[in-house]
């Protein structure tokens, strides 16, 4: 399936709504504005944002009520990848093509930087122009994929098992944290902006594990076969730092399998949809064949 020619059009809107959300680059404290900046603007795939955007659409949301959380989880993405780019975590020095914030700038500002895009995250859903109700649903989703029981619990956990060979299941658990949980809120915020009911939202939360399930996957795969190059960070950590993946664990092939598995999950959650679910499949279909 070719990209969804909404997807450009979305992107190009985010960047201007994130760059106004940000605090400008001239003013004080310039070091943390700058750094802020250098983490967000001008790179990556925008997959969460997208989700936002396609599964708004496939609710028939206005357009406008999904930049906030297009914004929020984008924020909150890029201070995840801040975080875990310094010495204490990944100890990375290459983020979508550029010097990471550690090493742009310095470690202090990296972590003041990354609090910084956490905190205003949450800012931007709280003064979001939408009724009560679903900003304190948007909030709750997002906190509850970035803490202890999502994105943040998956690292933690990550780093635990450095080292050592995990099982499949302790490894699915641990990825269905640290990258499922940010792409299952991004999915639901966008269903909630469109007031989905349980069932739609049981059926896309199915959509979305599978999604954070098989980006991984093809992110282990993309480890092992792509360059640092194509990829716009250090190719080869992890087989370099020892963690477990499921190319180890399953081998090439069954890593490769497991994915067309996942993509005929994605389809199935989608099937009951008509064209107003292209996007989110789509955005599937790069998750699994995607080559950065």
């Amino acid at each position: 399936m070719a990209a969804d020619p909404r997807f450009a059009t979305w992107a190009n809107a985010l960047e201007d709504h994130l760059d106004q959300a940000l605090p400008p680059a001239g003013a004080a404290p310039q070091r943390l504005h700058a750094a802020m900046r250098h983490a967000v603007l001008g790179g990556g795939k925008r997959m969460r944002a997208l989700l936002v955007y396609a599964s708004g659409t496939l609710l028939q949301a206005d357009e406008t009520a999904l930049h906030a959380p297009a914004i929020a989880v984008e924020l909150i993405h890029a201070y995840s990848l801040v975080h875990d780019d310094l010495p204490a975590m990944d100890d990375d020095d290459l983020r979508r093509g550029k010097p990471t914030v550690h090493i742009a700038f310095d470690e202090a500002t990296a972590i003041l930087a990354g609090d910084a895009l956490q905190t205003l995250a949450f800012e931007r859903l709280a003064t979001a122009d939408a009724t009560a109700t679903l900003r304190v649903d948007w909030l709750a989703t997002l906190a509850q994929a970035s803490g202890a029981a999502g994105m943040c619990g998956g690292q933690a956990l990550d780093i635990d098992a450095t080292g050592s060979q995990q099982s499949l299941d302790d490894l699915q658990r641990m990825h269905a944290l640290k990258t499922g949980a940010l792409i299952r809120a991004a999915v639901r915020m966008g269903a909630l902006a469109g007031g989905a009911d349980a069932a739609t939202l049981t059926r896309l939360d199915g959509f979305a594990d599978a999604l954070g399930l098989a980006f991984q996957v093809r992110d282990d795969i993309l480890d092992i076969e792509a360059s640092s190059a194509q990829l716009g960070k250090t190719a080869g950590k992890d087989v370099a730092q020892a963690k477990s993946t499921y190319p180890a664990l399953l081998g090439m092939d069954g890593a490769k399998a497991k994915l067309a598995e996942l993509d005929a999950l994605m389809r199935q959650a989608l099937a009951p949809y008509d064209g107003r679910a292209d996007a989110l499949r789509a955005l599937g279909d790069l998750a699994i064949h995607r080559m950065h």
